[in-house]
């Protein structure tokens, strides 16, 4: 610690301490009347123009520092930023002066300065918060993004951030507003999960200046957003409001110790500067009434981690609000406050207006005719993997931890619990993590922090599973699976594969293991043989796991689930070679430009024709539905721009911007090679020296699965490349195709357009981008293509009857959005980055689609989890048997409704969510309610009391009272009030129902179970 900072703490723990003298010395006087929430809002002036000034700092989770640095304030050569200084600076100031105002969000950061403090200072800080003078908004671990999260990642980030609150200052913690103020454009479906969680409003900072710029024409910067289509009004509705300058103060009005321009003079000086600031203010006030409908405005006094010298800002406000009130005696109609965004709701709410009513998303997002945020929704595609295969290691982990009781923290593997892993992930929910959108140094802190998180939850997966299977086997996690990586099943002859799967319904999934032997016996519990395969490991496989792993084969068989619960497999290596599998065995390799007889690949429901001239893909037929459609797919690049003359934007983590509208071929075909067996078939493409796929067909499966491989991206040629697979059909489209949000409900989009506003498209590839968190489609009357993807990406349909997903990007320049570094990911060999990832292609008719693209988008990110084991592990407890096969629940749920969290949420109480998984009119059969008796569903524990919360589990639902909004068309909406029964739990289409239960182990007596008021 430098002399200089070791000042700043001594002085900052000085000021703490003289304000809670402060403090304590006014308490009598306030303590009556201290209240939190709306009615500590300061008092407005009807009959003004209400400015109010919302004194804030935007904390980053991470960016261009690491959590670590930005928090303690180190490497400041990179960004001067240290969070623990900004509370240490703004509590003394709130303690000093009852009138001033200020709002928290981030809370992994707040947890952490909480830690640190003493008693007192917590005290003083609670009380701050009792009397709404502190008040956090948004409460969610992070600010997460928007376009690159999955729902059930976004619920359980917001749910631990809003615990903390709740567990530390109760009711008065409770945010009211959601506050997004940085994320690069607004998803529907993140609009219905805050309605759910009981928000009453959310504001938001960047729109696209296009529909920006006609909102304030038309006075629509705050409206009523309907953020569901199957949710009834008002579940889903949420007041949206559009801040006038992002997160920033106006101009000239910085007073932060990194801003430069010039405080508030008014001391008898020649630098008197009060009457014209107080003049340029009111003019700035002015502008700003003028695009909003009410006598009230709001201005964000902040920015980027200000305030670590809090004096300097409440210091000029003050003046600011003394000097422009003091204008009121003169006839001048502007009151000017502290305040909070949930008191300028209250004020927006009191007003009893109507308010136009917004349906769609606010993607893709653009500051500037050349300038579309829609590279992220790509950028860094194996850190986007790795954060999607972390979610749904941290279901399995909660829900083994619950299960398993406190064998899984405290066991023969360890103490650990799943906090550490799940506190990683609501980092990378952060608005520069998962989007790909932060410094390489502090990506790589993240990945880290994953990793470390992994770790702790196989110490509870092992303890768990040891303490359910009665053996204490020396349990393995073989993570480099997806480059046919694994020491045991590399070495072992024998082994077990317990194949865990958190869904609540029956799974059949298809493992791979890397083996050397050429035969082998895999057992199910029953004794029965499991029919499998081994096939070679590709050349692709070879080449990008260099020495990681000596595997020549991959053993390949289909392994059958029960729900929630496991399968164990025993699998023996066997001397000899199986003349049959032998004879089905076949390698056919084939170059571009060879004649050759048209080939194929074919299951029981897929057919699959390739172009016998090029290799590609050519024709699929669903054999179930007696249906086929011409497919091309292959891969192209994008060349990214480095600038021309329309503009010097250069595409980069954050912007995408071809240099020209269409993408170059990455080869004219692909060499082939097929091979063939019962368990799978598959086709082997070869683009380029770094590029490659296969087309795959497991047998039973009704999807064709694409395993791709991309990278290194060469860049000796001095060209960015921005990496796409595209599909080509002959599907009369019209410009539609349809993307998920956020994994839930499905968007349509149309090409060169915008529901609520005129768009002048100028980037007709990039202005035409959207997010695809799970699935993109297309269809006429007839047939519908879904391709599932298994990680956010970028897609669009560029043509009609195409559609096209970016896989990879590597670029050269940086986009000068802050970042300041070009998207040059290194890989492992600092030659650049490979990566590998799978897309599900389904063909069906377009009115059956729906329940299996919705099921097997599920099933993909909720994946089985394969853990192994040597065998032979001494009995868990003396006598214990051994148990091949377990399910925790008595029997499956209907395969509408997904059990989307099991977790451990207090010592004596678990966290449910049930959630139905289908949109209303969806599907005849899917979209269908269901009713689920909790009581008798689970078979590990019994249920001795139920409570039903929001969304976020922060508030009863029976207690959930939002403001109510009045839309400019029809009535306003009351919520109906849904009477708790757990035996008769009723899930409507696109409904997620929350509960908090206690239970007791099966083993203790039962108890009578009820319903808890």
């Amino acid at each position: 610690m430098t002399a200089a900072r070791a000042t700043a703490g001594k002085a900052a723990a000085m000021g703490l301490q003289l304000a809670l003298g402060l403090l304590f010395g006014v308490s009598v006087l306030r303590g009556a009347t201290a209240t939190c929430g709306y009615q500590s809002c300061p008092v407005t002036k009807p009959d003004m123009l209400n400015v109010h000034l919302i004194p804030h700092t935007h904390d980053d989770v991470g960016w261009l520092k690491t959590v670590d640095q930005y928090f303690f304030g180190v490497r400041n050569d990179i960004q001067h930023a240290g969070v623990q200084y900004i509370l240490d600076s703004v509590i003394p100031q709130l303690l000093a002066d009852p009138s001033k105002r200020f709002i928290y969000v981030e809370v992994a950061f707040f947890a952490r300065w909480w830690e640190l403090q003493t008693e007192d200072v917590r005290r003083a800080v609670q009380r701050l918060v009792a009397e709404g003078r502190l008040e956090f908004v948004n409460g969610g671990w992070c600010m997460n993004d928007e376009a690159s999260v999955h729902y059930s990642a976004v619920i359980d980030q917001m749910s631990l951030g809003l615990h903390f609150l709740q567990e530390t200052f109760g009711e008065c913690g409770r945010p009211r507003v959601a506050w997004h103020i940085d994320p690069f454009g607004h998803s529907r479906e993140q609009a219905s999960l805050f309605a759910q969680m009981g928000y009453d409003g959310f504001f938001v900072g960047r729109i696209d200046y296009q529909d920006k710029a006609q909102r304030e024409a038309s006075r629509e910067m705050e409206q009523l957003w309907r953020a569901s289509g199957s949710l009834d009004p008002p579940v889903a509705d949420l007041f949206t409001g559009v801040l006038p300058n992002g997160y920033n103060p106006p101009t000239a009005l910085c007073w932060d110790q990194i801003c430069s321009d010039n405080p508030i003079v008014d001391d008898d000086s020649d630098e008197n500067n009060v009457e014209d600031l107080v003049a340029y203010f009111l003019g700035v006030a002015a502008a700003q009434a003028k695009y909003y409908r009410t006598n009230h405005i709001v201005m964000t006094m902040g920015s980027d981690f200000q305030y670590e010298n809090a004096l300097l800002w409440y210091k000029n406000m003050d003046k600011l609000i003394k000097h422009v009130n003091a204008k009121q005696l003169r006839g001048i109609h502007v009151n000017v406050l502290y305040s909070t965004p949930s008191c300028y709701l209250w004020e927006l709410n009191k007003a009893n207006m109507s308010w136009s009513v917004k349906y769609d998303d606010f993607f893709p997002y653009a500051d500037g005719s050349h300038q579309f945020w829609t590279g992220y929704f790509t950028s860094r595609p194996a850190l986007k993997r790795y954060e999607r295969l972390s979610n749904n290691f941290l279901q399995v982990c909660n829900q083994l931890e619950v299960l398993a009781g406190t064998q899984a923290n405290v066991g023969p593997y360890g103490n650990a619990n799943s906090s550490v892993l799940r506190r990683a992930m609501g980092v990378a929910q952060h608005h520069d993590a998962v989007s790909g959108t932060a410094k390489q140094h502090v990506t790589n802190d993240y990945a880290k922090q994953l990793s470390v998180g992994w770790d702790a939850c196989q110490i509870v997966v092992s303890n768990a599973l040891a303490s359910i299977v009665g053996s204490k086997e020396n349990f393995m996690y073989c993570n480099y699976l997806n480059i046919s990586v694994c020491p045991l099943t590399e070495a072992a002859q024998t082994f077990m594969v317990l194949v865990y799967n958190p869904l609540a319904r029956p799974v059949n999934w298809n493992i791979r293991l890397p083996v050397n032997g050429s035969h082998y016996s895999v057992l199910a519990p029953s004794g029965q043989a499991v029919p499998n395969e081994v096939i070679p490991v590709s050349s692709f496989t070879r080449a990008v796991r260099h020495n990681w792993g000596d595997a020549i084969n991959e053993l390949v068989f289909q392994a059958s689930t029960p729900p929630l619960g496991y399968t164990t497999y025993s699998v023996s290596s066997l001397p000899g070679r199986d003349p049959v599998r032998s004879r089905l065995l076949k390698r056919l390799h084939h170059q571009p430009g060879t004649e050759h007889l048209s080939w194929e690949i074919q299951n029981e429901h897929l057919r699959v024709l390739f172009d016998p001239r090029t290799g590609l893909l050519k024709e699929i037929e669903n054999l179930d539905k007696n249906i086929s459609l011409p497919v091309s797919q292959n891969f192209f690049w994008y060349n990214a721009s480095t600038g021309n003359m329309d503009s010097s934007q250069a595409s980069g983590a954050y912007i995408f911007r071809p240099n020209q509208s269409e993408p170059f071929s990455i080869g004219k075909g692909a060499r082939v090679t097929h091979v063939a067996s019962q368990v799978v078939q598959e086709v082997y493409q070869n683009f380029s020296d770094w590029c490659s796929q296969v087309v795959r067909l497991y047998a039973g499966q009704p999807y064709v699965e694409l395993e791709w491989t991309v990278g290194p991206i060469p860049i000796r040629d001095g060209l960015g490349k921005e990496i796409i697979s595209r599909f080509e059909t002959n599907l009369q489209t019209d410009g539609l195709f349809y993307t998920d949000s956020n994994g839930r409900e499905i968007l349509q989009r149309r090409r060169n357009y915008r529901a609520t506003w005129n768009l002048s498209q100028t980037e007709p590839v990039a202005g035409n981008y959207y997010p695809v968190n799970s699935r993109i489609y297309i269809k006429d009357q007839k047939i519908q293509l879904t391709v599932l993807t298994d990680r956010s990406q970028g897609g669009s349909s560029i043509l009609d009857g195409s559609l096209e997903l970016m896989v990879h990007r590597r670029l050269l320049y940086d986009d000068n959005r802050g970042v300041g570094e070009p998207l040059l990911e290194p890989g492992d060999d600092y030659h650049g980055l490979v990566v590998r990832g799978r897309h599900l292609i389904l063909l069906d008719t377009a009115e059956s689609s729906a329940e299996q693209h919705r099921l097997r988008a599920q099933q993909e990110y909720m994946a089985p989890q394969l853990v192994l084991a040597p065998g032979g592990g001494p009995p868990y407890s003396p006598g214990q048997d051994y148990l091949k096969e377990f399910s925790a629940l008595r029997h499956a749920i209907p395969s509408n409704v997904h059990l989307l969290t099991l977790a451990q949420w207090e010592p004596d109480s678990i966290l449910i969510r049930l959630e139905h998984q289908f949109e209303r009119g969806e599907s005849a059969n899917g979209s269908m309610p269901v009713n689920i008796n909790l009581l008798n569903l689970f078979s590990s524990f019994n249920i001795i009391s139920v409570q039903e919360m929001n969304l976020a589990a922060n508030q009863k639902r029976e207690n959930m009272n939002r403001l109510i909004w009045q839309p400019a068309e029809g009535a306003a909406e009351r919520p109906s009030s849904i009477q708790l029964d757990p035996a008769h739990i009723v899930l409507q289409p696109m409904e997620i129902r929350t509960f908090l239960a206690h239970i007791q182990d099966q083993a203790m007596p039962e108890r009578e179970i009820k319903g808890r008021d």
